[in-house]
C-alpha cells in the first residue's frame, strides 16, 4: 500500500467517524462519553493523516 492510498483510506475512515459523531449528537439516547470517544478516534486519524502528509 502506498502512502497516498493509506492517507486516502484514513480520510474515508475520518469522514465515516464524522458522520457517526453527527448522528450520535442528534440521537437522544447517545451518551456524552460515546460522543467523546468517537471524537478522540477522529482526532487520532486526523493527526495520523497530517503526520503522513508531511512525511
Amino acid at each position: 500500500m502506498t502512502v497516498a492510498s493509506h492517507i486516502a483510506e484514513l480520510k474515508k475512515k475520518h469522514e465515516h467517524l464524522s458522520d457517526m459523531v453527527e448522528r450520535a449528537q442528534r440521537a437522544p439516547g447517545s451518551s456524552d462519553q460515546d460522543i467523546a470517544t468517537l471524537k478522540k478516534q477522529k482526532l487520532k486519524l486526523k493527526e495520523e493523516i497530517e503526520r503522513l502528509s508531511h512525511a
